[in-house]
């Protein structure tokens, strides 16, 4: 570490008090016990219950847990859509000193398996629905003694190769709504979320309960929650705990809701419950929000979602995107940016009301800038001599962070070394900072397009094709070229209503305007772009199958 911790006066609060998981929870079930958690089932039906029910379920989970075997420090591995099951095991496992191991159902059986061995995994609580892609590793598995099934029907008349397997719902029947929770070390970890594994095999991140109790309550401050709020969990609760919102509402008192299973294609699911349920918060992926957006263009009356802000992460927000929201009621579209290493919470951007002058264009703009570090982050951009890069908004450098929500190592892993610099998180990520503090990636390092011996921000040209009213989706990479090392290429997706009226010309007199010649993008129409496995373009993916695009056979055809 970089910084000296030094003692000053002992001071006479309760600093023994341990911040743990369960006490957000416990609060909740005593403040505001009548306060709803709503849920989706799979037959589009609604599950209601209250904090205080919340708060019997989960004392009854936890005398089940124990009686699996289930002690602090075991992980135990839960496979689950967003639902109010999956709430109540992040706190009953949480609560008991274990630790919840989020597994993300996207990966691939592969990485699935990896992640629960590397973890030693005891348990694994799955959905019915997804006991195929636990079976598919079960033989792969070495530590794991034993399955809990979640489901609404009986486990005798589901057909699975599971043993032993117990059901959910029977172990809470006849548990005692009472559990005396344990004070646990806050530095213990609470969860663990594995990197998706894009480059080599996924890295562990083991957040400990001070670092998700301290980043709940910077998120609610930030985003301004209340009990005042009805909050929609539509980022997956299987990877960096959904963002943490969940853990938010209880914090605050505020109304939840889960949408339980939806896709890409079924995005009406969220819309029709934002809409039924009156939801004040949400937050998602570019991916999930711009097709939640072409959903509400069709119906014949729009709902009227004044008051509404939607946390927008993941990838930088098109513009067009965040003005078709604020059509709809001035709905606000908050860009926030972060990573599993930061729980994932680091910057959020919120206009300053000490910028005078700024034209409504100019505030648009800034909206796509990552925005301010979160207070109590300590984060710097460093050149390639180490040192911090001017804050001009123009000079480009790697984004280091660290703070009391910020990894310092991976578990058990020796790449820890090469991600970690004097306690600072090196994010990967190459970016600027400008002189009113606000940051805005720029690239990946490893995105970037070198033309020429001159760098080209993918990001930029993304999000310029983006604007155009016919696009649905756009990403750029950089591919082997001939002459200039690498060329951008554009691959683009276009909504339904544009295929066959907008050109490639139409594009690139978009992006004239904001590029030079030389930055300019071949551009090719796709069905759909491949995406990782939390929703982001994937890039390596896409540059492997374009890697001969530029090749000198084909550049007559170009």
């Amino acid at each position: 570490m970089s910084y000296q911790i030094i003692d000053g006066c002992p001071s006479t609060m309760g600093d023994d008090y341990q911040l743990n998981t369960i006490s957000i929870l416990r609060s909740a079930a005593k403040t505001y016990p009548d306060v709803e958690v709503v849920s989706r089932n799979k037959d589009g039906s609604v599950f209601r219950y209250n904090y205080q029910q919340v708060y019997e379920r989960i004392q009854k989970l936890a005398n089940a847990l124990r009686k699996l075997g289930v002690k602090p420090g075991d992980r135990v591995g839960v496979m689950e859509w967003n639902t109010y099951r999956h709430f109540e095991l992040y706190f009953a496992i949480s609560g008991l000193g274990a630790v919840v191991l989020q597994m993300n159902l996207r990966l691939s059986p592969v990485d699935v398996s990896y992640v629960v061995n590397h973890s030693e995994a005891k348990i694994i609580v799955v959905g019915d629905s997804l006991i195929p892609m636990i079976e598919a590793i079960a033989d792969q598995v070495q530590t794991v003694e034993g399955y809990v099934v979640i489901t609404d029907g009986k486990l005798d008349e589901i057909p699975t190769s599971l043993k032993p397997v117990y059901s959910y719902e029977a172990l809470l029947e006849n548990e005692e709504a009472h559990y005396d929770w344990p004070m646990i070390n806050e530095k213990s970890a609470y969860s663990a979320c594995y990197t998706s594994g894009t480059t080599g095999k996924p890295k562990g991140v083991y957040y400990s309960h001070r670092c998700i109790y301290l980043h709940t309550m910077a998120m609610a401050m930030v985003m301004s929650l209340s009990l005042k709020d009805v909050i929609l969990q539509a980022v997956p609760m299987f990877h960096a705990q959904g963002w943490g919102v969940w853990l938010a509402a209880p914090l605050v008192g505020a109304k939840l809701v889960f949408p339980g299973r939806y896709t890409m294609d079924t995005t009406n699911i969220l819309v029709d419950l934002m809409v039924t349920e009156k939801v004040t918060f949400s937050c998602g992926a570019p991916s999930i929000m711009m097709p939640m957006l072409e959903y509400i263009g069709t119906l014949p009356e729009k709902p009227d979602f004044t008051g509404l802000r939607m946390v927008s992460g993941g990838t930088e927000p098109p513009l067009s995107m965040m003005r078709g929201y604020w059509e709809l009621g001035k709905v606000e579209i908050v860009h926030a940016y972060g990573a599993t290493e930061t729980a994932p919470l680091l910057s959020v951007n919120q206009f300053k009301p000490t910028l005078k002058g700024w034209s409504k264009e100019q505030e648009w703009e800034n909206q796509k800038r990552q925005g301010l570090p979160l207070a109590g982050l300590d984060c710097k951009i460093v050149g390639m001599d180490g040192r911090e890069v001017p804050r001009d908004g123009q000079a480009v450098g790697e984004l280091l962070v660290r703070g009391p929500w910020v990894a310092s190592s991976y578990y058990n892993d020796s790449r820890s070394e090469e991600c970690f610099v004097d306690g600072y998180w090196a994010s990967g990520d190459a970016g600027t900072v400008d002189k009113n503090g606000y940051i805005k990636i720029t690239d990946r390092l490893k995105d970037a397009v070198k033309s020429g011996g001159e760098w080209i921000s993918s990001i930029d040209l993304e999000n310029c094709i983006m604007c155009h009213e016919g696009v649905l989706e756009a990403t750029v990479i950089g591919v082997p070229h001939p002459k200039w090392q690498e060329k951008p290429l554009a691959l683009v997706v276009l909504k339904e209503a544009a295929k066959g009226v907008i050109s490639k010309e139409d594009l690139l007199d978009r992006v004239r305007d904001k590029f030079a010649k030389w930055q300019l993008p071949e551009i090719i129409f796709v069905n759909e772009i491949a995406k990782t496995s939390v929703g982001k373009f994937d890039k390596k993916v896409m540059r492997h199958q374009y890697k001969d695009f530029f090749h000198a056979d084909t550049l007559k055809h170009i």
